[in-house]
């Protein structure tokens, strides 16, 4: 059996096995604690998060065996915005590139408690806001994008600034809070993905989204946010595949 060890900078050091790595996930579900800092990427991480890749898409393939098994019985499944629509290149970068990016700074960018991060993401989330308020005239749209830009150049250098800064002291005592409060969000959020009508029905199917959601909010913290933004782009990935091949054999 793996023994549970950290690396120099605090965060848990990549497992020797796979069992080993998923012992070190549920372990720290039972109490999240956050380290000073994630290390750099290296090989031995990279193994580490294709190793909770695994688990995630074993959780999948037991959910949506459980939703076939319920769906047998006669019972109608609310559909998400997907079903029926034409998977285009646009909507396969979007749901493979782009939404890992944006919900992974969203949703965990400031997870790692470290001052540059969470100032950066708070710089962004206002200006997130701005543009959603803005008007649809050409005059809003140009101030929204200068926003946008000033908002992209503050945060990078924020997170420059504070580099060297780790984890604040405060964040890491309430961190499970934190740290469930961000998993429940994104799978909250993709009740969006099904018609208003139909959220209250949908709430058991974004289960798969808040399983998701806690290996990668592990994945970041321990790893990093660029292992984050992997591991949910090769699920997504594998999504979309299964969405693109579903569709071509009822066709």
């Amino acid at each position: 059996m793996d023994a549970i060890t950290t690396s120099a900078g605090g965060a848990l050091a990549p497992a020797k096995t796979t069992m080993g790595e998923w012992r070190q996930f549920f372990a720290f579900l039972k109490r999240p604690a956050l380290p000073p800092r994630a290390p750099m990427p290296r090989a031995a991480t990279l193994l580490a998060t294709l190793r909770m890749l695994l688990l995630d898409f074993a959780v999948m393939a037991a959910l949506l065996s459980i939703a076939g098994i319920v769906m047998a019985t006669g019972v109608d499944l609310p559909e998400t915005a997907l079903a029926g629509m034409e998977i285009t290149t646009a909507i396969i970068v979007a749901a493979v590139i782009g939404a890992p990016l944006l919900e992974e700074i969203a949703f965990r960018g400031w997870l790692s408690g470290r001052p540059g991060h969470v100032l950066a993401c708070v710089l962004l989330l206002i200006c997130a806001f701005g543009l959603a308020q803005a008007g649809a005239s050409e005059s809003a749209a140009a101030i929204a994008g200068i926003g946008m830009l000033a908002a992209i150049v503050a945060a990078v250098v924020a997170i420059i600034l504070l580099r060297k800064r780790d984890a604040m002291g405060w964040f890491q005592r309430v961190f499970p809070g934190f740290f469930w409060l961000s998993t429940l969000g994104f799978s909250l959020v993709h009740l969006f993905n099904f018609e208003p009508a139909q959220m209250a029905m949908a709430l058991p199917l974004v289960l798969p989204q808040f399983v998701t959601g806690a290996i990668l909010g592990y994945v970041r913290v321990h790893y990093g946010l660029w292992a984050a933004i992997l591991l949910h782009m090769l699920h997504n990935g594998l999504f979309i595949s299964l969405v693109v091949m579903a569709s071509e054999a009822a066709a």
